[in-house]
This record gives structure tokens, C-alpha cells and sequence, in this order.
């Protein structure tokens, strides 16, 4: 039976390599984030079971305690999770080959023409998604350590067209150059570039599985009823799902759905709109606020650099809407009733924030997802 080989190298051209040998022997490979301090690699490591590592001097060693993974199983991936433990995701070769296949058509990507630039962290599908994407298309790529502004541009002006970024990201790079850029993680904190393409997707999906809010090739997407699904669910059916979580369990309905966890609706096109987390609703006097939504209304206004809603337990109200910001300005900070005003000219009253708290900072994923408090 295969083995689960973590990858404990730095993201380049070795992690590349010997993601190769892994699955030229038919194991499955587990990228293990490099940032991480020793307690949380080794407490993840031990939920994972590997039977081998290979390190930074591109040795295979042996690990005591492994368990072994079913034969085609390409990756494991630890989700990063904006609450809560993270959970190993396997993904089949078949499902990277689908994936890889829909991302290739849907962005007519040509490996004569083309140059993937893999810049977000290997651990997380955003990063290794691009990773995967260029080796199954034979699509050339060219992989940087870390994040870098000055060293994506560089790579841009040297023939690279396409990119994964997060919106935090985006807003440090020339856009120009890219033939696209595929953008996930949050919403855009602004209005983005033509060649920008939103996604939509989860670690359990592979990645991105809707551009723009258009599911690819092969991808279904449909909202529970509260049969199937919570009610006003997003469901997914796709050939790049996960096969299971490492620890066996398939999180698949009936008929192959996969519940994602988030709000939204299909608009008579078929175009899919994501309101946010169903554990992040605020219920407010009765009335649903999709933080999210909220947030990208606040981060147009001039005075904000950053925005965080949520809500707080309120005896009158329900949940107060509270807008945790980081102003652009702090000798200048946003007033709370031009905050409510400009929420209130595009969205509904009740979605207007009705507390107001200055912070300098707020905690996000690697992934460039808000941490979200668990409800």
C-alpha cells in the first residue's frame, strides 16, 4: 500500500521535485507549511500519521506510526480553517487531473505561450493549486519562496501570464502584465482589473471550482432545500472533490454533494453569488447581515484600510452589527454615522453597523481569509 511523504521543504524548485518522486513511486504527499512553529507542525503531523518525510536536504526518511493511503490518492492538505482545527483533505490524482483540466480550458491556457508563477504557500491549495495546475498541463512554471511584490513583477517582466493571488497580495503587484489572475482567499477589498478572474472553491474542491461566479466545465452547483443541505446551503458536485478526510470520513450528501458551509444562491444564469458562512449570519432584530457583504461595501470608503464585522450579543437586537476597523488614517479615524451612511446607500438599513471599534490590526489566514470568532 502507498505511504503519505510530507514535503518539509521551502516552496522552489526541490519542493517541486520531489513532488515528482512521490508520485513517480505512488505514494501521496503532504506539504507541511514552513512557517508553522514546532508545537503545531508536530501536533499536525502526528493528526496526519505520514509514513515518511523528506526534508530540506531532499533525503526520504521513515516515520514510526504512519498510516498508509489508498492506492491514487495524490495529496493530503491540511485545511488552514478560519475557526477551529484543521482537517487533512485527500485528493485523488483523478480529481487533479479534473481540476487541472477545467482551470486549463476555462483560462485557455497554451504551455507554447503561457507561464504559471506559483507565489502563495505550497501548504495551501491557493499556492500548490498552481503547482498542480502547470506540472499536469506541462504548462512551464516558475516557483518563488514566499511572497514577494518586487520579485512578482520581476517575474512578470521575465514572461510569466498567469497567477494565483489573495487580495492582499493583489493590491501590492502590477496587475498589467498578467493574461490573468486568478484571485481567492476573500473578497476584493476594490474594484479589480479585467485580467483579474474571482474564484470560488475549498480545499475539498481543489481549489477554485467557479470563475466569476460561472462553475467550470464538469462542476454543479445548486443551494440546499434543508432535506439536502441546510436551507440556502451552496452544494457542490464536481469530479475534483475530495475522495475523504484523512481520518476516513466523506463529508459528501446523497447523490455526491458536498455541502460547503457557505450561504448564497444561482441567479437565473446559473451564476453562483456567495453571501458568506452560515456561522457568520448576524440576526439582528429579525433580520439576516452577511458580514462579508458588509465588509466590502466599508473597504470602499476612503477612510478605511480594513474592515472586520461581526456580531455581538445584544438584549434588544439580538446581535448588534459591529465593524472592527482599521483606518487609513488613525489621526483621522472614520466616524461610526459616516460609516452607517455609506453601508446604508447600498444595502439594506439594518446592515449598517451599529457599534464602531478602532483596532490596529486583524487576524487573518494564510490563505488571506479573515479569522472568523467560532460561534
Amino acid at each position: 500500500m502507498p505511504n503519505l511523504v510530507v514535503l518539509d521543504l521551502p516552496a522552489g524548485d526541490a519542493f517541486v521535485a520531489a513532488l515528482r518522486r512521490v508520485w513517480e513511486g505512488g505514494d501521496a504527499a503532504l506539504p507541511l507549511d514552513p512557517r508553522l512553529p514546532a508545537p503545531a507542525r508536530a501536533e499536525l503531523v502526528e493528526a496526519m500519521a505520514p509514513g515518511a518525510v523528506i526534508g530540506g536536504d531532499g533525503e526520504r526518511r521513515s516515520l514510526a506510526g504512519g498510516r498508509e493511503v489508498e492506492p491514487g490518492d495524490a495529496l493530503v492538505v491540511a485545511t488552514s480553517g478560519t475557526t477551529g482545527a484543521p482537517k487533512g483533505v485527500v485528493l485523488t490524482h483523478e480529481a487533479l487531473d479534473a481540476s487541472a483540466a477545467a482551470t486549463s480550458a476555462r483560462l485557455e491556457v497554451d504551455p507554447r505561450r503561457d507561464r504559471w508563477l506559483a507565489c502563495l504557500p505550497l501548504a495551501h491549495m491557493g499556492g500548490l493549486g498552481v503547482v498542480v495546475r502547470a506540472l499536469r498541463s506541462s504548462t512551464p512554471l516558475v516557483v518563488h519562496e514566499r511572497f514577494d511584490p518586487a520579485a512578482v513583477d520581476e517575474a512578470a517582466r521575465r514572461g510569466a501570464t498567469l497567477v494565483s493571488l489573495v487580495p492582499t497580495a493583489l493590491g501590492r503587484v502590477d496587475a498589467t502584465p498578467f493574461r490573468r489572475i486568478l484571485l481567492g482567499g476573500a473578497a476584493p477589498a476594490r474594484t479589480v482589473p479585467p485580467n483579474v478572474v474571482a474564484t470560488y472553491g475549498l480545499t475539498e474542491t481543489g481549489g477554485g471550482v467557479v470563475y466569476d461566479g460561472e462553475p467550470l466545465d464538469g462542476v454543479e452547483v445548486r443551494t440546499g432545500d434543508g432535506t439536502l443541505g441546510a436551507e440556502g446551503e451552496v452544494l457542490v458536485r464536481a469530479p475534483m472533490l475530495l475522495r475523504a478526510y484523512r481520518d476516513g470520513r466523506d463529508p459528501r450528501l446523497a447523490g455526491g454533494w458536498l455541502p460547503t458551509g457557505d450561504g448564497g444562491r444561482v441567479d437565473d444564469l446559473g451564476l453562483l453569488h456567495v453571501d458568506g458562512r452560515l456561522t457568520e449570519v448576524v440576526l439582528t432584530g429579525g433580520e439576516k447581515v452577511w458580514p462579508a457583504a458588509v465588509e466590502a461595501i466599508l473597504r470602499t470608503h476612503p477612510a478605511v484600510a480594513d474592515v472586520q464585522v461581526v456580531g455581538r450579543p445584544d438584549p434588544e437586537w439580538g446581535e448588534l452589527v459591529v465593524a472592527l476597523v482599521v483606518p487609513r488614517d488613525r489621526r483621522q479615524p472614520p466616524a461610526l454615522d459616516e460609516l452607517r451612511d455609506h453601508v446604508k446607500r447600498t444595502a439594506a438599513p439594518w446592515a449598517a453597523p451599529r457599534h464602531l471599534e478602532m483596532v490596529e490590526s486583524l487576524a487573518r489566514t494564510p490563505s488571506g481569509k479573515l479569522r472568523r470568532p467560532v460561534r
